[in-house]
């Protein structure tokens, strides 16, 4: 099964860059999509981007409305890392990152919803102040 562990979460100012990383391994074989979650204190987990993964031939990322812009979310063709580069950070985007990968279902390959997802890592946190 697959095996998801994230990297790269730090706490910088405001206008700031990151790039977060995420390591997959394990059987890919299955994967559909990979996504970026996070979570603020005390608030729900929402989704920031996903990526179709290279056995569905379809290519390109999708954005929340908040970081559309200013996140471009990439993986390699193997499907062993998945990186979020983050720009002009606001203090709005403190949150503990999540990795998330889907691995069966129907199409379309990419949800926005937790639920949808079946493999998680444990999270970067990330903090704009």
């Amino acid at each position: 099964h697959v095996q998801l562990v994230e990297s790269g979460g730090d706490s910088v100012q405001p206008g700031e860059s990151l790039r977060l990383s995420c390591a997959v391994s394990g059987y890919t074989g299955n994967l559909l999509c990979m996504a970026w979650f996070r979570q603020a204190p005390g608030k729900e987990r929402e989704w920031v981007a996903h990526i179709p993964s290279a056995r569905t031939g379809m290519i390109g990322g999708h954005y929340a409305d908040s970081v559309r812009g200013r996140f471009t979310i990439s993986r390699d063709n193997a499907n062993k890392n998945i990186l979020l580069e983050m720009n002009t950070l606001k203090p709005e985007d403190t949150g503990l990152y999540y990795c998330a990968a889907r691995s069966l279902g129907a199409y379309p390959p990419c949800r926005a919803t937790p639920a949808d997802y079946s493999t998680w890592g444990q999270g970067t946190q990330v903090t704009v102040s």
